[in-house]
């Protein structure tokens, strides 16, 4: 299946933005990139194989994906790669980084999902 890309058009931040969409209103079909969630967020949600624990996890990305939050002062560079939010009380951030396709090192153009691993991560604001 190939990658998400966006239109020849776009480079840089707009590109960026793009695939970093992409990847949030998408997390449980995230290609190449992948989605992960800190200790204090799965202890937040708890054993997801319990049904109620399962719907918690699903409001959770929910949130994540419909997150639309996004101006110059939170956003300064346009990537769209960080949001802040409520859950259950508790204050959350996501955010997305750029590595190298085999997740080594910092990606060397996160406008290119060719050379570009996402990875989005949803944290507890004190574990950041």
């Amino acid at each position: 299946m190939p990658d998400s890309q966006p239109s020849p058009a776009l480079t840089g931040p707009v590109a960026i933005a793009a695939l970093n969409d992409a990847l949030r209103t998408n997390p449980t079909q995230p290609g190449h990139n992948g989605v992960v969630m800190t200790a204090g967020v799965a202890d937040l949600i708890g054993d997801a194989s319990l049904f109620r624990n399962f719907h918690r996890r699903a409001v959770l990305l929910r949130q994540v994906r419909d997150h639309d939050d996004f101006s110059v002062d939170n956003d300064p560079h346009g990537e769209r790669d960080f949001g802040r939010f409520e859950f259950e009380g508790a204050v959350l951030y996501w955010k997305i980084d750029y590595y190298d396709r085999s997740l080594e090192f910092g990606s060397p153009n996160p406008a290119d999902p060719n050379v570009t691993t996402r990875v989005l991560t949803i944290l507890l604001a004190d574990e950041y």
